[in-house]
């Protein structure tokens, strides 16, 4: 009789084992079929960058359907960051995406060690210690901005075999918002691809000191374009460079290349191409990692140290948005894609030549490009913060 009640135990036993292991495998796949996704910025759609990182989420939307559901905090403030997040997680948010340089993600990941935080790299970011749950992202742009000065060097070129200008004239102005490295890098790596077609041209830029002001851009571009700038370039919030080029058009010769948005509609007559940073492969595969519940460093393509994640065309997180076919030179779509597959093959080093590069903070500290600069190498936050010597002139 004892014998037969401890088979009859262990019967139970192995089938109640059995049936929990089920059911919590049920569990967790219904769990799993629903990721709720939160996006944060520091701006709204109206703003060029703001408007290209939430494209993702429409992406998103298509892409998943009924197994997301999606939660937005736009114009959030430094001050409000950590209250926003608050209540992202609190609405059942499984990854959080946040576009912003306030340190509150960082913190929050660690008081939330369920849920997934993703930032946009910055120096806050990245250089701050996080948990598993605390993750860091960026594409390598300056390959992009590289490929946008090469359409601009195409255009200067044909102004000056045509007699439109002189040699001595190929000036080129910038718009950025802050004298930060991700601008910095921007601007320099923009200006190289110009001096690969153009090695006359010397650039002239300017900051705006605000994230998005669509006067303040304009009037820099204004004046930048009234000195004889004929390439107006921006890493800023707005279209107001665009718009001043526009304005100017028929008036004086210039012409604009964008960043993140295609303003072809804001500047018909002038604008020239937009490269674009694409955060569809970063985005999509971090929720399919939730999804699976796989470390996200695992499922998205890059380049990976850690818990962050950084990627160029090689893995199409940039792209260059439509040619204005009616105002590029000829030849240019035929050798950008020369440029992008050069990139992409690691046969083009873009911050490399004969190139003295100045600290703007310290102008004794210096570097020289003959050797190369490692841009992005172990890090997706973009590092270059230096000044070409003679080619290159800030005011702020």
């Amino acid at each position: 009789m004892k014998r037969y009640y401890l088979v009859t135990f262990l019967i139970c036993f192995a089938v109640l084992t059995a049936f929990s292991f089920i059911y919590n495998i049920w569990e967790e796949k219904v769990t799993l079929d629903l990721v709720r996704v939160g996006f944060l910025s520091e701006n709204d759609e109206m703003t060029v960058n703001t408007n290209n990182f939430i494209q993702s989420r429409n992406t998103l939307e298509k892409e998943f359907q009924e197994h997301v559901e999606i939660f937005t905090k736009a114009n959030v403030g430094n001050d409000q960051t950590e209250e926003a997040l608050m209540e992202l997680v609190h609405s059942g948010c499984n990854i959080i995406f946040a576009n912003t340089r306030s340190n509150a993600v960082r913190v929050a990941a660690r008081n939330n060690p369920d849920v997934q935080f993703c930032q946009i790299s910055n120096a806050v970011a990245v250089n701050s210690k996080g948990g598993d749950n605390f993750h860091t992202f960026n594409a390598r742009s300056f390959e992009a901005h590289y490929a946008g000065g090469v359409v601009a060097g195409l255009k200067l070129r044909e102004l000056i075999d045509s007699g439109v200008i002189t040699a001595d004239e190929a000036l080129v102005g910038y718009v950025g918002s802050y004298q930060t490295a991700e601008v910095i890098s921007g601007f320099t790596s923009f200006y190289l691809g110009v001096h690969s077609v153009v090695p006359e041209a010397l650039m002239r830029v300017r900051f705006s000191q605000a994230l998005s002001n669509f006067l303040v851009e304009k009037n820099i571009a204004k004046e930048l374009i009234d000195e004889g700038c004929v390439i107006i370039a921006q890493n800023s919030g707005t279209t107001g460079p665009a718009a001043a080029c526009q304005d100017a058009a028929g008036k004086k010769t210039v012409f604009h290349v964008g960043f993140n948005q295609n303003m072809i509609d804001i500047a018909p007559s002038v604008s020239l191409v937009s490269p674009r940073i694409n955060w569809d492969p970063y985005i999509s595969g971090a929720v399919q990692a939730v999804m699976n519940n796989m470390p996200i460093e695992e499922v998205v393509s890059g380049n990976v140290n850690g818990n962050d994640v950084w990627a160029g065309f090689d893995q199409g997180w940039l792209e260059m948005l439509e040619l204005n076919d009616n105002v590029v030179s000829k030849g240019t779509v035929t050798e950008v894609n020369r440029v992008i597959e050069a990139i992409k093959k690691g046969q083009i080093e873009v911050f490399k030549g004969s190139f003295i590069g100045e600290n703007p903070d310290d102008p004794r500290i210096v570097t020289d490009l003959r050797w190369g600069y490692p841009e992005n190498r172990s890090s997706s936050k973009p590092n270059f913060h230096y000044l070409l010597r003679d080619l290159i002139t800030v005011e702020n």
